[in-house]
């Protein structure tokens, strides 16, 4: 055989990269990556949104669970790690490497996960909403425990073996704290890099992501693929409603992500509590022990002077990081508590998307009454109840009932920790160009308009692919 002598082995044969989610979606991310050598995923994220979505996450992956040699997790966001216990469960054993900042978040994260996730099958069992007999959790604490012992941090900017001919070098994304890009070098010498969720030079607390510096395969987000953000706009628009609920003596409900969304959410209350625009009388709570726990990550943090904070954020000792004092809801009691709040308050509590959590409750309290709101200030997948609201729903389904919607809901997705199309298009451009760039975590629309605009403006072969599609790294 050419290239080959005596004894030795042949030509290392080109790696198998297979979409098994974020595709046609900005959930369930996963990508799988097969060589002669090696088996991977890149990102482990759970399926949410409309029930043929969430109905994934119960599916067997394409691959035994116990044949995938490690994964490479880019952030904590459920999306790209709320799979992981689930992995595990069915025989994963291998190390996930991430940053160490994404391995605690992802601690937080995941054990919460798990929390919601038998709740939310206890309480279906108790009041039969669900179709399911007897309803089940898809994972639950002892699965997570399990799953953090297979966490393996890794240094950002370092080229870290992960099995034999196989390496990988993380840096630093910009989009939560810990977040990376990562560039896979594989056993043949080609490059694969995924950018994870982009972040956004515009980001009041992290500083901006490093910049692309090329690979032969590029797997790049595509969240916002087809928008544009205006900063100024959305923080207007914000302390306008805030200012109008307020004034009509009511009580605005943000949900918010618990990682990342919360503390810029808390950044910008404080800033309309300097102005005047939001009066230090009014309470704001924070409901949910989940964000609790990554503002104290954050705030870890800043002690430290991490170098993905910006600068004036660690000269400022994190005071950034919430009003002063915000309120805490740690527990059961707490939250229900705040339900017996009169006058005007403001409630930042998760899911962001309204999936789940105790923000739930407080939309089930709060969106009946019109002199209330609910502020998005993210991307809202579909089938979600906060893109239900977003996009006009007089009625919301929870608890196995239905909710009239008589709050004003204000859309401000551009909070959002992702860059848009243009930002992205500003972290490619001087890169040498791919030989494909794939365009996933995104819908359809914002996909294929980044496609589009990647070809027209850079001039690189980009490609939407299939969900399950598989192609050659080279």
């Amino acid at each position: 055989m050419a290239g080959t002598t005596a004894g030795s082995p042949g030509p290392v044969r080109p790696a198998l990269l297979s979409f098994l989610g974020g595709v046609g979606t900005v959930t369930g991310s996963k990508f799988l990556v097969e060589s002669d050598r090696t088996r991977l995923l890149v990102d482990c994220g759970l399926f949410q949104g409309v029930a043929d979505l969430r109905r994934r996450n119960w599916e067997r992956l394409a691959r035994d669970a116990s044949d995938i040699r490690a994964v490479v997790l880019t952030h904590a966001h459920l999306d790209h790690c709320g799979y992981l216990p689930r992995l595990v469960r069915h025989g994963f054993r291998g190390p996930i490497l991430s940053s160490a900042a994404t391995a605690r978040l992802a601690g937080i994260v995941l054990r919460d996960s798990a929390r919601l996730q038998m709740e939310a099958a206890r309480h279906a069992n108790r009041h039969g909403w669900s179709k399911h007999r007897p309803a089940k959790p898809l994972y639950d604490d002892a699965d997570v425990e399990k799953t953090l012992a297979f966490f393996d941090p890794v240094p950002v900017g370092a080229d870290v073996e992960i099995m034999t001919g196989t390496t990988v070098t993380l840096h630093h994304g910009g989009h939560i704290l810990g977040s990376a890009w990562a560039r896979l070098t594989l056993e043949d010498g080609h490059t694969l890099a995924t950018s994870g969720d982009l972040g956004r030079p515009g980001h009041p607390l992290l500083r901006p992501p490093e910049p692309f510096s090329g690979a032969d395969v590029l797997l790049m987000e595509s969240t916002y693929g087809n928008r544009h953000h205006d900063q100024r706009s959305a923080r207007s628009a914000f302390a306008a409603v805030i200012a109008r609920t307020v004034a009509r003596g009511g009580t605005v409900v943000i949900p918010a992500f618990a990682i990342d969304r919360t503390e810029v959410v808390l950044h910008e209350l404080a800033r309309l509590r300097d102005s005047g625009v939001l009066p230090r009388s009014v309470p704001v709570f924070v409901d949910s022990p989940m964000a609790l726990a990554a503002l104290d990550v954050y705030r870890d943090a800043v002690r430290e002077g991490s170098p993905e904070l910006r600068p004036e954020i660690v000269a400022r000792g994190g005071a950034d990081l919430g009003p002063a004092p915000f309120l805490a809801a740690r527990t059961v009691q707490e939250s229900i508590d705040i339900n017996s709040v009169r006058g005007p308050a403001v409630i930042v509590s998760s899911a962001g998307m309204a999936t789940g959590g105790r923000v739930l409750h407080h939309l089930r309290r709060r969106l009946p009454d019109p002199r209330d709101a609910v502020v998005v200030v993210g991307f809202a997948a579909a089938g979600t109840r906060a893109r239900d609201l977003v996009d006009g729903a007089r009625v919301l389904k929870m608890f196995g009932e239905y909710v009239p919607v008589r709050a004003e809901v204000a859309n401000v997705p551009h909070f959002s920790a992702h860059a848009d199309a243009g930002q992205i298009i500003d972290w490619l451009r001087g890169a040498p160009a791919p030989h494909t760039t794939y365009l996933v975590h995104g819908e359809p629309d914002a996909s294929a308009a980044l496609r589009d605009r990647i070809d027209d403006e850079l001039g690189w072969t980009a490609v939407v692919p299939r969900s399950g599609e598989a192609v050659l790294v080279r």
